[in-house]
């Protein structure tokens, strides 16, 4: 399961048919206890469940179950 950050959807990025030329091509995804979340990317990931997709490609950043904070 994805776990989305964001509360708000811009309908205009999501339909706009040049949304993954400019940027990342990869949305953001935080991987803590075992958890993912969408950081960035809700357009790519939304636009890609509507076209059936079962499978997002993804930038994955794994954090340790402590948070990795010095210390």
């Amino acid at each position: 399961m994805l776990i989305t950050t964001k509360a708000v959807l811009d309908l205009h990025s999501l339909l706009a048919k040049d949304s993954t030329f400019y940027g990342d091509l990869f949305p953001h995804v935080v991987q803590w206890r075992g958890d993912l979340y969408l950081e960035d990317g809700l357009h790519r990931a939304l636009r890609s469940a509507l076209h059936q997709r079962s499978i997002l490609h993804a930038r994955v950043l794994e954090l340790p179950p402590d948070g990795g904070g010095a210390g």
